[in-house]
């Protein structure tokens, strides 16, 4: 399971980090599962960063063509129920929704998580959801 974070560390070299490159590294020899907002979330990214001068759109569309390449799988998270859980996980992990999605997704489907960000690590830890480390 990996979120948006490391997925952009791939893209931008300031975002880099020892776990964006393990996971990397580790996609060559098993598969990652995201929930099914990350296209999007990835997509805006490169969206902003070409508006804002940071990327071009050939080296957007390519990174792209990368990460279409990669074992990645989108799981669709629209099952029932998961409204209502992915609000009480959001609420009590004092996530956004957003972020709660790929907690959610890693505990129901008994995955580690791979993400940079402090906050949804620090839930992951809370709600015993294992984290992908460095190698």
């Amino acid at each position: 399971m990996l979120d948006a974070s490391i997925t952009l560390a791939w893209c931008f070299e300031d975002q880099a980090t020892a776990l964006s490159d393990s996971v990397r590294d580790r996609l060559t020899d098993e598969p990652a599962l995201v929930p099914e907002l990350w296209p999007f979330e990835v997509a805006n990214a490169l969206v902003t960063a070409e508006r804002r001068g940071r990327l071009t759109g050939s080296q957007a569309s390519r990174f792209v063509q990368l990460l279409n390449q990669l074992p990645i799988t989108v799981e669709e998270l629209g099952r029932a129920g998961v409204l209502g859980a992915a609000r009480a996980l959001a609420q009590t992990s004092e996530l956004t929704a957003y972020d709660a999605s790929y907690l959610f997704l890693a505990a129901s489907g008994g995955v580690p998580l791979a993400t940079t960000d402090r906050a949804l690590r620090e839930a992951a830890l809370r709600t015993g959801v294992a984290l992908i480390e460095p190698a």
